[in-house]
């Protein structure tokens, strides 16, 4: 039984650990370094403008891009030389990236299945998240039948099914529809805060990181330019970008 299945079964709620990250990062000509810290329960919100290197920042942490220098640890325990799978990290990337020959049982059943339990154990495994997250009418869709609000649920299922330590979201709200992405950024933020483990956010959106996360660490041109509460950032911006983003943004 995992840390979750004892929580949802009435134990303990889990104990979950925080993430670190000191990391250096060389893409081509880009050039990505940053430090940050994120405890259990308190997501953090990277943000920045196109190009910065945020959804490099988060790979590298993933494990899906290699490290030039630094660590990443959750915990007390060294993930930097780990494989993906083995990190205990949940991924739901930017257009969720759902295996498209697979229904949205097989997709959840996936994380199973990468664990090595046979097919049948795997759909059973994956019920219990179906349910959850109100997809059970849906199982035997395939992704291109889905919504992006319903493709998105299928992605952070399949993510937390794995009862991973720690979740990452790349632009989670940039494939919806402007006119879902209120009511999925409330949505996706009950989810987060259910989750309660160490979570770090990319967006460029200042509406998505007052919704999903606690802090903010701004990102620009590969360098942490500033870190806090958007209150924070908001009454002393460190720099002409953080100031036209949150001006242009609402209170």
């Amino acid at each position: 039984m995992t840390a979750t299945d004892a929580a949802r079964d009435g134990g303990a709620a889990p104990v979950r650990p925080s993430l670190h990250a000191d990391v250096e990062v060389a893409r081509g000509e880009q050039r990505i370094a940053a430090a940050f810290d994120v405890e259990p329960g308190h997501p953090l919100a990277i943000i920045g403008p196109n190009g910065a290197g945020k959804s490099t920042l988060l790979a590298a942490v993933a494990g899906l891009v290699p490290l030039s220098s630094g660590h990443v640890s959750i915990g007390s325990r060294a993930i930097d030389g780990l494989p993906p799978e083995h990190r205990g990290i949940g991924v739901v990337f930017q257009d969720y990236v759902l295996f498209p020959h697979l229904s949205v049982h097989d997709n959840v059943a996936f994380a199973a299945r990468v664990r090595g339990s046979a097919r049948a154990a795997a759909r059973a495994a994956a019920e219990p998240w179906l349910e959850r997250y109100g997809l059970a009418d849906l199982a035997d869709r395939l992704p291109a039948q889905l919504s992006g609000g319903q493709a998105q649920r299928v992605a952070l299922a399949r993510a937390l099914a794995a009862d991973p330590e720690v979740l990452l979201l790349d632009e989670p709200m940039s494939a919806l529809d402007i006119e879902i992405r209120d009511e999925m950024r409330a949505e996706l933020a009950t989810h987060v805060r259910e989750f309660g483990g160490a979570t770090v956010l990319v967006t460029h959106s200042p509406a998505d990181a007052a919704a999903l996360a606690d802090s903010v660490l701004v990102l620009e041109a590969g360098r942490v330019t500033q870190r806090g509460a958007l209150d924070e950032l908001r009454a002393s911006p460190a720099t002409p970008y953080v100031e036209r983003m949150l001006a242009a943004s609402p209170e």
